[in-house]
């Protein structure tokens, strides 16, 4: 009884947390900061701040990096260009990855114990998320790793969708942290180009889309043909 009470209380509190950080970010005006147009406007004196103060601006974009993905705050691709502007293409990439795949974790494990019956109502309304869950029924590892790998599909729903599967917490992090890297380059390789870049689906060039859908593609074909192979069990 008294472990039930613990667990309900400790949802209540992380509920009231998740509520607490979206109302402070958009009473704060986090979604003007985080916009294409203020990260060129400030450019030179985000640059010079981080060359003055260089390790508390990494941990401060990882943890406003994971901290966005965790609460499903839209910004992702403009935090992937800023790193890339300030931290350079590889350890840009690196930051990138990592926040993002921890950030992508949390909203996981968010979904699976704390939101779980909200996230069920609301992934099986949309015909694309309950596709989406149908999925993993098979091959976990390679179907999450071809989701991330393609750039068609919601960062968010991607990482929400698979809390009310079977699949594990090790195979959701693995499949996450490498299905990003690809794309993270793509973002944080440009950020260092912002200047030319006015909208942020500039990043997206169609050769970009057909490779990266191609790398996934080849993640998923082995497993398909073995499936025809072999036939229906």
């Amino acid at each position: 009884m008294l472990d039930q009470q613990k667990r309900f209380y400790g949802r209540i509190g992380l509920i009231l947390l998740f509520v607490a950080a979206l109302s402070a970010f958009f009473a704060l005006g986090g979604n003007e900061w985080l916009s294409l147009e203020v990260i060129k406007e400030n450019r030179d004196r985000l640059i010079a701040f981080t060359e003055r103060h260089y390790l508390l601006m990494l941990f401060a974009s990882a943890s406003l990096y994971i901290a966005s993905t965790a609460f499903s705050i839209p910004g992702g691709a403009i935090l992937s260009l800023t790193m890339g502007l300030l931290f350079g293409r590889w350890v840009g990439t690196l930051v990138t990855v990592i926040a993002s795949t921890l950030g992508a974790l949390l909203a996981f494990l968010a979904a699976r114990f704390v939101f779980a019956d909200l996230a069920r109502t609301k992934l099986s309304q949309p015909p694309l998320a309950e596709k989406i869950v149908k999925g993993f029924e098979g091959d976990a590892f390679r179907y999450l790793l071809f989701l991330r790998l393609v750039p068609f599909f919601p960062f968010w729903l991607v990482n929400l969708a698979p809390a009310v599967t079977n699949i594990s917490t090790r195979t959701y992090f693995l499949a996450t942290a490498i299905g990003v890297i690809p794309g993270s380059f793509v973002y944080v390789n440009l950020g260092q180009a912002l200047s030319e870049i006015s909208d942020i689906k500039d990043v997206w060039s169609p050769e970009v889309m057909l490779s990266l859908t191609l790398l996934g593609l080849l993640v998923v074909l082995p497993a398909l043909f073995r499936k025809a192979h072999t036939g229906p069990e």
